[in-house]
């Protein structure tokens, strides 16, 4: 089972050639080596993705590599996160070529939708609310005190 690596922290000026050079000791157990460059101006992202074969290879470039400087920068590499799948009725959407009048008209239910939940009653995190309820006791407290 491969495994994702995600190499961040990159300057903007670096090349492919060079972001593969740093792992060409690995060759012989990577899959592929990407560096993310934006589609105009062609100059790198500051970020990459290098997939590797195994689970133990992919910790090992992750302890050997991660905060070492490359142009500068001192890269960061971790284990990437899974995709997150898009919703089926986006990817429908999407497919009939009505996407575009589609997002805008989500984007405008989006934020009628904050501007709604803003305007109710905000309750606190219950993970949070005990202390929350600490705090106000204690800044009552002070302010009867002075």
């Amino acid at each position: 089972m491969s495994i994702r690596l995600y190499v961040g922290n990159l300057s903007r000026d670096l090349q492919r050639p060079d972001f593969e050079s740093v792992f060409a000791t690995y060759s012989d157990d990577l899959v592929s080596v990407k560096l993310i460059s934006d589609k105009k101006t062609g100059k790198c992202r500051g970020f990459g993705f290098v997939t590797v074969k195994t689970e133990e290879k992919a910790d090992e470039i992750v302890a050997q590599l991660n905060g070492q400087v490359l142009t500068e920068l001192p890269m960061k590499i971790e284990k990437a996160l899974p995709r997150t799948k898009t919703e089926p009725e986006t990817e429908a959407q999407e497919a009939s070529g009505s996407s575009k009048r589609s997002r805008n008209n989500n984007r405008k239910s989006a934020v009628a939708a904050t501007v709604a939940s803003a305007s109710t009653t905000a309750q606190p995190d219950p993970r949070w609310a005990n202390q929350l309820e600490q705090l106000k006791a204690m800044l009552a407290a002070q302010t009867t005190a002075s």
